[in-house]
């Protein structure tokens, strides 16, 4: 690419060309190259385009003021962009500022002229009102390009009349505030559309405001409001994302203006952003753009050998635009950061979100900002509001030699960029994806889903032939009941159009999507009755109806989780919002090589609970769906195969202590009149929290520490401790996040919620005669600090340290760790005939307890012992230390590892709460293995059950 030099430019740009002329008329072409160099010198900030506009003091003056400055700024932007001087950010953001100060301009000078004659405008209660200027479109969005009309929406706050002031006493009659803003607004539009002298300022579009053509030209808030919520459309939800107030106070202080203009933002977000996901909208989005497309694909059909539209066309802007708006609006309810109005950035946000893959959002941020380049290489020729790029021609000449790109290296890339920007659009909204419907609607039979009185048995008879077999009748029921029940009776003909049509994908698809599951294969009628049931739980709740209905390749993956487990079955029925994950790039990307780092997630879900600070059900809530998205991203990945058991663990154990330091953040910012400085606190995780092994409904073992040398904070701390319960174990609308056990803290059960460090460590130490036990202690091998003061961290992790190291009489410590053994096995009873995993001899609680003996019995010799590797790597490392045979410790490994991937198995399959037990033929080997290693380490065969 060589870029033209500004000479060169000045040839072909025809409006940079008949600008220069005008400037300096007569052949002295030196003379107006010297003026186009000194224009391009130096780019345009505020404070100089606001020294421009400022002296003009009346409306006549202003108005050849604003006109010669857009053709000084335009000629300025020209000469930059195309030689490479600056790029599109600086070509937008001039724009957009010179935007901006032409209308707080235009709406000042015509505002004051206009209160000469009919005194300022004042709502009921005499404060000043002001108009509210809403930009649109690029405008809203900070991208202005070079020769875009401005989208205007005139606002104004309360009813009231206009009145003489101080500043303007000789007001000659008093008028409605509408009437006066409503003749503003006449002053206003041809102020910066109509051509004078230099030409215009800019086109002015005011299609987009309430009712559009047919509205009136200004309108109050409550008319606003009134709109919005019994009138707006889909469509409108995403003009208004960019909608933002450009105009300044004139009448008001800033302090009454931003109280206005913030009634205003309160009133919009909620219309233009659902609380929840909002899939619901992609349809009529969808619709929109297919319209849009049609008639595009309509005018340039005859012309599509000559060239293409790179805004409107396919794979154009437009495109682009939508794939971002659309993906905003879904989920920029539940994620604040996706609220953003320009382009780039919210591309950026969306990937961070997950909504597209990094490599998509870099792509696209690319061919974006060429595509943009284009239109304004286009635009620069002779300052058209035109996005053709012809195929040939003077045009395309001019356009590719401001690019300095050869005609034939333009198009090559126009048409690689813009295949695809089609081919991620279609992706993103399934143009040409196959829809949820039956794969032989004829086969149905007629007036199924409308309940006629033979519709059950007809239905009956089809899901036979399906292959559903003797649940077929119980099926026909429920599908009947789903589509035609009480419950289809309130929702939309649209929504239970869709509904029906989902309905017959799923019956035809199910067969499909039977996959086995270990050792389970589940029936047809099975994953049909599990698909159901969740279809039932979101009958009500249109939108995730909508998403499956939309996205078919979600639609299956769900049919596939469903089917792989019991437990993924009941954990989507119960927290559907999960589905979401289905369309995140991220859920794809997950196995044992992601990094075990949850931060990035955490900023995200700590940027929606800043969003909605003051509302606590709405945080509680927040904490949940983002737990329960997080748990389902790691499960789909699981049941992809793409985990070992122990790094799902470690995913799981990360997340829980990403959650756990949230909650106490959030805690501690609730509690009125606390210090400013962080809480002198810790949270420590015991159990399978603190050895990194926690399942998909693992309990959370904590123990809370503080160290504050102030004694009026222990209340205070006793307070964030109930505060951080509440938020972790209360049940809401999404669900909850955890069971909590608190009865290893010190005193267990009759112990408080929160200990001091010292007497933490009295405790432990056993200073008085009653501290702590030996199974105590062995809990300690487990226990790690998960959040809170990083300094009381590292103070617990060396106190526990210098416990484990502590000298022990190894032959009294196996009697009393066999003794805490047959205790434990005393207290798990098993008379089913199989064997359980955790509890019975031979099993997993045999492995952590040889762990347990070996780390206190030895640690003081061999100091690498008390870090806390979790069981495997600790047994291999006590064989590499001598401690235990090599060849033992290796068999036990293996029956370990085979324990835990059944225990994930089992609870996978059967559901929650129910006993990982296999037959004891299945495990002989490896329950063998374990007991050799307990005679060895103990030289007993241990206790037996009585």
């Amino acid at each position: 690419m060589t870029r033209p030099t500004l000479r060169e430019v000045a040839e072909l740009s025809l409006f940079a060309s008949r600008s220069l002329k005008a400037m300096v008329p007569g052949d002295a072409e030196e003379e107006k190259l010297a003026r186009f160099e000194a224009l391009a010198s130096a780019p345009w900030s505020r404070e100089r385009i606001r020294e421009q506009i400022l002296p003009a003091a009346d409306s006549v003056q202003l108005s050849l003021t604003l006109r010669k400055l857009r053709r000084d700024i335009m000629l300025t932007l020209i000469g930059r962009n195309s030689t490479g001087a600056c790029g599109f950010h600086e070509v937008v953001d001039t724009m957009t500022v010179f935007a901006e100060e032409a209308v707080q301009a235009v709406v000042r000078v015509h505002g004051r002229e206009l209160a000469e004659r009919l005194g300022v405008p004042m709502s009921a209660e005499g404060i000043p009102q002001d108009l509210l200027v809403v930009g649109m479109g690029k405008l809203g969005g900070r991208e202005l390009n070079v020769s875009s009309d401005i989208d205007l929406i005139f606002l104004y706050g309360d009813e009231g009349e206009t009145k003489p002031t101080a500043e303007f006493p000789n007001a000659r009659r008093s008028v409605t505030v509408d009437e006066f803003y409503a003749r503003l607004a006449r002053r206003i539009i041809p102020a910066l559309n109509d051509p004078e002298g230099p030409g215009f300022v800019f086109r002015v579009d005011m299609r987009l405001r309430p009712n559009g053509d047919a509205g009136p030209i200004v309108c109050s808030a409550d008319m606003l409001e009134e709109y919005l919520y019994t009138q707006g459309r889909d469509w409108e939800r995403f003009a208004w994302l960019k909608g933002r107030i450009i105009s300044g106070p004139v009448f008001s202080t800033p302090e009454q203006f931003e109280t206005e203009s913030r009634y205003i933002r309160s009133l919009v977000q909620p219309f233009v952003f659902r609380k929840y996901l909002d899939f619901s909208a992609i349809s009529s989005l969808t619709k929109l753009h297919e319209l849009v497309r049609a008639e595009t694909d309509r005018r340039e059909l005859a012309r599509s050998r000559e060239g293409c539209n790179v805004k409107l066309g396919r794979g154009g802007i437009r495109e682009i635009e939508f794939i971002v708006q659309t993906l905003q609006v879904i989920r920029g309810g539940r994620d604040a950061t996706l609220r953003g109005r320009s382009t780039l950035p919210m591309i950026e946000a969306l990937a961070r979100a997950g909504a597209l893959t990094q490599e998509a959002a870099d792509t696209l941020s690319g061919h974006y900002v060429f595509l943009r380049d284009v239109e304004h290489a286009l635009q620069y020729v002779d300052d058209q509001q035109t996005q053709w790029l012809p195929r040939e021609g003077e045009m395309l000449e001019r356009a590719a030699g401001l690019l300095g790109l050869s005609p034939e290296e333009l198009w090559t890339k126009i048409e690689r960029v813009r295949d695809y920007v089609a081919k991620t659009f279609d992706g993103v909204f399934q143009v040409n994806a196959e829809k949820a419907e039956a794969k032989d609607a004829d086969r149905w039979p007629a007036g199924w889903a409308d309940g006629s009185p033979r519709a059950p048995e007809l239905l009956e008879e089809l899901l036979g032939k399906l292959g559903y077999g003797e649940s077929s009748g119980e099926l026909a029921m429920r599908i009947l009941s789903l589509v035609s029940g009480r419950r289809a009776l309130v929702l939309s003909e649209e929504a239970r159009t869709r509904m029906r049509r989902l309905v017959q994908f799923v019956v035809e698809k199910c067969p499909e999507w039977i996959e086995r599951s270990g050792t389970r294969v589940i029936s047809s009628a099975e994953e049909l009755s599990r698909y159901l049931r969740l279809l039932e739980a979101i009958a009500g709740r249109s939108t995730y109806a909508a998403l499956l209905y939309q996205y078919p390749s979600a639609a299956a993956r769900v049919g596939r989780v469903l089917a792989a487990s019991r437990w993924s079955a009941d954990y989507v029925v119960r927290h559907p919002i999960v589905l979401d994950e289905l369309v995140d790039s991220r859920s794809s990307e997950m196995d044992d090589f992601t990094p075990v780092d949850w931060s990035g997630w955490r900023e995200n879900l700590h940027a929606q609970l800043v969003s909605a600070e003051g509302d606590q059900e709405r945080q509680m809530n927040y904490l949940r769906d983002a737990h329960h998205g997080a748990v389902f991203r790691l499960l789909v990945a699981d049941l992809d195969g793409r985990f070992a058991v122990e790094r799902l663990a470690d995913q799981l154990s990360a997340l829980a202590d990403a959650v756990i330091a949230e909650v106490l953040d959030l805690a501690w910012a609730s509690l009125p009149r606390h210090p400013e400085e962080p809480p002198k606190f810790a949270v420590i995780g015991y159990g399978k929290l603190g050895g990194k092994e926690l399942g998909y409904q693992s309990d959370l073992d904590l123990v809370f520490l503080c160290d504050d040398p102030d004694p009026e904070m222990d209340a205070l701390y006793s307070r964030l401790v109930r505060r951080m319960m509440s938020a972790l174990t209360v049940q809401t609308s999404s669900g909850k996040l955890f069971d909590v056990d608190l009865r290893l803290r010190p005193n267990g059960e009759n112990g408080l919620a929160v200990s001091s460090f010292d007497m933490f460590s009295r405790y432990q130490r056993n200073v008085d005669g009653n501290g702590a036990w030996l199974w105590e202690h062995q809990a300690l091998t487990r226990a790690r600090f998960v959040a809170g003061d990083p300094d009381l961290g590292r103070k617990f992790e060396a106190e526990r340290v210098s416990i484990l190291r502590e000298p022990r009489n190894r032959d009294a410590l196996k009697v009393e760790v066999s003794a805490m053994r047959a205790k434990m096995l005393e207290g798990h009873s098993n008379a089913s005939g199989l064997f359980d995993l955790k509890h019975d001899r031979g099993g997993m609680v045999d492995v952590e307890f040889i762990v347990q003996y070996l780390v206190l019995g030895w640690s003081a010799d061999f100091p690498e012992l008390v870090n806390n590797f979790g069981n495997i790597l600790l047994l291999e490392m006590c064989a590499r230390l001598g401690l235990i045979n090599e060849e033992s410790a290796a068999r036990t490994v293996l029956a370990y590892r085979r324990y835990r991937a059944l225990q994930h198995e089992i609870r996978l399959n059967a559901g929650e709460g129910v006993p990982a037990r296999v037959p004891l033929d299945m495990i002989e080997e490896e329950r063998e293995a374990v007991k050799a290693l307990w005679r060895e380490v103990f030289g007993n065969d241990g206790p037996q059950r009585q």
